[in-house]
């Protein structure tokens, strides 16, 4: 244990033997967390993952500093499928322990396995859908979604336990418990999986008791029991009371008997049975209807992803493509030359030429030949200062007049074409924060703090982002 104030290590003194601080409280404190963190260890040991979970908050609730506390508790989390929830107590971990931290290869684990990541991201939105499904009242779907959920990441403590739901809302307990079952495999004592236990034990254990007493009840009405003076006489039903034609009337009235019950017992019990089966298939009918349909949107969704894939790259060879089928950005190059030739005054024609080709900020961007991007360079660079001139004369006139819709895009070609032109940039982070547009103005304040550093439109560019972080 180390002090609090100095680092240096802590002897058995309530007093730290470098610095003089008082560290009996401290000391204290930390053997509370680390108590916590050993029961939450204890409790991980034997599967107990919710009390291991309150231990180990409780421990870093007294030292957020406890690394090994945190790197416990992201194991937990792991282990009860809630990755996001692990994966955010190894950062922190591993930004209060930056080496010899075994939290670095937690993380590493899970980021350097591409398919472990997409599995992940997977769960989660099949697991969100599944959410969505059941605000929607479409219980079918979302159980087939969170079958698909379990199948990534069986260990999902909560899909577990909403598919455990589904179930008990179709009065399937046999197949709710087994889910159930599954949790307390991971975690043994969660008090949402033994609650939902209990409620479907109690709905299935009933079901026996009736049985039971049905049996009992068949028994009983085999046979009559009546008293004779001090004797107890018991009798078969079955047993002849006479003969002639109380015997007649005695079968008469079992056949009778025997109508009423094939009547009113039987023939209810084939229907009810007759029902359930229908009802069955019923449900598995539907289910497969449902899972087709989830396909069927899917694939649906799927078509129409491509089909915008599709309308977008025909747009991009549209602008790329002219009217009578040469390339746009050659010929837009090939009328700049020839208006450079024929008239090299008149700059602003050239340039507007030019602004119709559409060039990538980097090479790696641009498919175009060397001697392509050497005449639009070489263009670029003979009228680009008249023309930044030009631009930022009309830009700054505008300006002036507090036209800032104008001056605008002036000022951004007079920028464009010059970047040395720091009154252009300037002028114009002014325009936008004079219009409204703050997120645009404080780019251009700082770009001119960054390439234009130690002069007066820096200075003012740093007192208007302070004006803009005040209002804010």
């Amino acid at each position: 244990m180390i002090c609090y104030q100095c680092g240096c290590n802590l002897s058995e003194h309530d007093f730290c033997t470098n610095c003089g601080a008082d560290v009996a409280l401290y000391k204290k404190i930390i053997y509370i967390s680390n108590r916590f963190y050993n029961e939450g260890l204890e409790r991980a040991n034997v599967r107990d993952l919710t009390g291991a979970i309150t231990s180990l908050r409780q421990s870093l609730k007294f030292n957020k500093n406890n690394v090994e506390a945190r790197n416990l508790l992201g194991l937990v989390y792991f282990e009860t499928g809630e990755v996001v929830a692990a994966l955010s107590e190894w950062v922190i971990s591993k930004n209060l322990r930056p080496k010899k931290n075994i939290a670095d290869d937690y993380i590493d684990m899970i980021q350097t396995n591409q398919n472990r990541l997409d599995i992940i991201n997977q769960t989660i939105k099949k697991y969100n859908q599944a959410l969505t499904y059941c605000n929607q009242d479409s219980l079918d779907l979302a159980v087939i979604q969170l079958k698909k959920v379990l199948s990534l990441n069986p260990k999902f403590i909560r899909a577990h336990q909403l598919l455990a739901l589904l179930y008990i809302n179709n009065e399937e307990w046999e197949k709710a418990k087994r889910e159930l079952t599954k949790c307390l495999e991971i975690d043994t004592n969660n008090i949402a999986t033994l609650r939902y236990l209990k409620e479907v034990d109690e709905m299935l254990m009933p079901e026996e008791g009736v049985k039971n007493a049905s049996r009992k009840q068949k028994k009983t009405e085999e046979i009559i029991k009546y008293q004779s003076g001090n004797e107890t006489i018991i009798q078969s039903v079955n047993v002849k009371e006479g003969k002639g034609v109380t015997s007649l009337l005695n079968l008469g009235i079992g056949l009778v008997i025997g109508i009423a019950i094939a009547f009113f017992l039987i023939l209810p019990a084939r229907i009810q049975n007759a029902r359930a089966t229908i009802d069955d298939e019923l449900r598995k009918v539907s289910e497969q209807s449902d899972a087709k349909t989830a396909t069927i949107d899917e694939m649906q969704q799927q078509l129409d992803e491509l089909m915008e894939k599709n309308s977008s790259l025909e747009q991009d060879l549209a602008a790329y493509m002219g009217t009578d089928g040469t390339l746009q950005s050659v010929d837009s190059l090939m009328k700049a030359a020839g208006a450079y030739l024929t008239n090299p005054e008149e700059v602003t024609v050239v340039a507007d030429y030019l602004e119709e080709i559409q060039m990538g900020e980097s090479e790696e961007e641009n498919d175009t030949s060397e001697a392509f991007d050497n005449l639009y360079h070489t263009l670029l660079a003979l009228v680009g200062p008249d023309v930044a001139e030009s631009y930022y004369n009309d830009g700054y006139e505008a300006y002036r007049q507090e036209n800032y819709e104008d001056a605008i895009p002036n000022l951004e070609k007079a920028f464009k074409y010059d970047a040395t032109n720091g009154e252009a940039l300037y002028n114009l982070a002014n325009a936008y924060y004079r219009i409204g547009e703050e997120e645009k103005a404080r780019a251009a304040y700082l770009q001119i703090i960054e390439l234009f550093p130690g002069t007066e439109k820096a200075s003012k560019s740093e007192t208007f982002l302070e004006e803009m972080g005040n209002a804010e």
